[in-house]
């Protein structure tokens, strides 16, 4: 995974500014955040509000809304599980729930050690090998927890 850079204000005003002409700036704004700093950092909701007349409640209701901006950084490696109906029939709600119990993190959730994030998504287009799973935005077919783990070991070694 590329490192974000940390949060600065100064640096999400100039984004901000880059982006503010933009038909619908919102969403480029967020996204633009989201790839520079790694989430969304609640110091934005202010400048973003104020830079395109919106409220701060506005803001906040589209970052919330959406499920793919983060309000907290991300661990070092990411874990989308798919979570569309392809992948629960074959048995992927029994296997989340397992993966998620040894990561000791629910959805969004990122390990004690900050090492991993745990992400739904829902469909990956890896349908006829389900369950599928991104390790680090790399595909991983007829997923189990094992596999899972090994993936995740490689990565960090």
């Amino acid at each position: 995974m590329v490192p974000n850079e940390p949060w600065s204000e100064p640096r999400a005003a100039g984004i901000i500014a880059e982006h503010v002409h933009l038909e619908g700036a919102t969403l480029p704004i967020l996204h633009a955040l989201q790839d520079t700093f790694g989430y969304v950092d609640e110091g934005a909701v202010p400048l973003i509000a104020d830079a395109l007349n919106l409220s701060r409640a506005e803001v906040h209701g589209c970052i919330t809304f959406y499920h793919d901006f983060r309000r907290a950084p991300a661990g070092r490696h990411q874990v989308k599980l798919c979570r569309a109906e392809a992948c629960q029939a074959m048995g992927s709600d029994a296997l989340h729930a397992q993966i998620l119990a040894r990561l000791g993190v629910d959805w969004h959730g990122t390990t004690a050690d900050g090492e991993v994030t745990v992400e739904p998504v829902y469909c990956l287009g890896l349908c006829a090998n389900g369950p599928g799973a991104l390790v680090n935005d790399e595909p991983l077919a007829r997923l189990t927890a094992d596999s899972l783990e090994a993936a995740l070991t490689e990565k960090m070694s």
